[in-house]
């Protein structure tokens, strides 16, 4: 096999989502999509289905391919990865086959005890990876189009290279055959909220009162809204809508069976490549103005804010502590602290972290040092998670949780997934929220929920997706 025994073919260029539309009756689609106009963070989108194996842990218990395990999640799962492992390719994407899927907020339980944590929806997992041996991906710099493909399961080499050939043919004549326009979906507006206005204000205020009582320093307090579905409704297209509305650098599509989640995140929680760590929290947000003056003069107002430097800066220390339990000594730096970044519908501020991981260590060790991601819990991270349970009372599921890949070859890279929709029997669920500091003014921060999940409601109200080209 090729030195790193990975098949590469290099095909005629698809867009990703139209590949993602072809393979949509696929089991356990999974697209990690950099969306359009892509910032050099979202160089390539990954698209893949039919794994040759899932791992998966409900109530606390892991499964592979619905076999259990006896090993405990997090160390079932470096079981896989070290029994799949490759060596990396530099000429190839970062993404070389491998794990592809979720980890929901309330995996955190599985890491270390937090009081008054709810528990997930009756049957939802912890965590959901597809194993894949064959992927689509798109090198939007280049505007090119492969597919890689590594042969496992398979272990004995001269089999593992045929099966990786004729899975990378499978694939590209399942692309050439079976697309076809997705269904439209009727406009959804009835949206119940799980708490009124009145409510999540107290609730700031009770937050800002033990903030300043010092049972804390910051809390991410979020809201959830609910929408009942007809029965034929398509998630790929609410996606496809989505996207095309609103560009996200760190934006997926999962359709792992009964459970459908689209994400349109702009922040990355975790990267991993070649021991370089890289994080980057997002903390302080304000919507666009009507013109380039008012848009300008809103985004200067969020650079200069108090409050949401202060919220930013708490959550960078947090970071900096989680990875320095992982990390070489003095490894750690902040080369941006609260740089600007503008989307389609919000200006925040974004810190990078970056650090050299520790050779004792691997990316799961990465993961379990710094799971949940600190901007979508407060400070200090266990205190924060005990107040969120008390307050929301209501489980996260996908929601501040994370989204993303772990390639064969230890790369890893995921998402904090906010702005991401839940599908599930025949109901839509999302949350939006926000950083509580001693500085936060209730109303201001009820009024910023609204402003994050705006696109979301929008795309529910627009019927129809993207025209997509093959």
């Amino acid at each position: 096999m090729p030195k790193s025994d990975v098949h590469c073919r290099i095909i005629d260029r698809r867009e990703p989502i139209a590949v993602a539309h072809a393979l949509a009756g696929q089991p356990h689609l999974a697209f990690l999509d950099s969306g359009k106009n892509p910032s050099g963070l979202g160089r390539y989108s990954y698209v893949a289905a039919n794994p040759f194996g899932v791992f998966k842990t409900v109530d606390q218990l892991a499964y592979w391919n619905n076999a259990p395990l006896s090993a405990e999640p997090f160390e079932a799962l470096r079981e896989l990865f070290e029994r799949y492992h490759l060596p990396a390719d530099p000429q190839l994407p970062p993404f070389q086959t491998g794990a592809i899927g979720y980890l929901s907020y309330e995996a955190a339980r599985l890491i270390e005890a937090v009081p008054g944590m709810v528990a997930p929806e009756d049957g939802m997992p912890d965590i959901e990876l597809g194993f894949y041996d064959v992927v689509f991906v798109h090198d939007h710099v280049k505007n090119q189009s492969m597919i890689l493909s590594s042969g496992w399961p398979e272990t004995e080499p001269d089999q593992r290279a045929k099966r990786a050939e004729q899975r990378l043919s499978d694939l590209l004549m399942l692309l050439d055959t079976s697309f076809s326009p997705l269904p439209s979906n009727p406009p959804i507006t009835d949206w119940k909220f799980d708490v009124d206005q009145a409510s999540f204000k107290a609730s700031v205020a009770s937050t800002v009162e033990r903030i300043l009582s010092g049972d804390l320093f910051q809390a991410n307090l979020a809201q959830r809204f609910i929408a009942q579905l007809p029965k034929d409704y398509a998630p790929l297209t609410f996606y496809t809508t989505l996207r095309g509305m609103s560009p996200a650098t760190f934006g997926a599509y999962l359709g792992f069976g009964d459970i459908q989640i689209t994400s349109n995140s702009p922040e990355r929680f975790l990267t991993l490549k070649d021991r370089h760590i890289e994080a980057r929290p997002i903390k302080g947000t304000a919507a666009r103005g009507a013109t380039p003056e008012e848009d300008a003069a809103l985004a200067q107002t969020l650079v200069h804010s108090v409050k949401d430097r202060a919220e930013n800066t708490m959550i960078v220390d947090l970071l900096r502590n989680d990875l320095s339990r992982v990390s070489e000594p003095f490894s750690v730096k902040v080369p941006i602290l609260c740089g600007l970044e503008t989307y389609a519908s919000v200006h925040h501020l974004v810190s990078v972290v970056e650090a050299q991981l520790a050779e004792r260590c691997d990316g799961v060790d990465l993961v379990k040092a710094a799971f949940p991601c600190g901007s979508i819990t407060g400070a200090p991270k266990i205190k924060a998670m005990e107040v969120i349970g008390e307050v929301e009372r209501v489980a996260r599921g996908i929601y501040c949780g994370s989204i993303g890949y772990f390639s064969f070859d230890g790369t890893v890279d995921l998402n904090v997934a906010i702005r991401t929709v839940t599908f599930r029997d025949q109901t839509a669920r999302f949350h939006a929220g926000g950083g509580i500091t001693a500085l936060s003014n209730p109303r201001d921060e009820y009024d910023e929920t609204l402003i994050k999940a705006e696109r979301i409601f929008q795309a529910f109200r627009q019927p129809d997706g993207d025209e997509v080209s093959a």
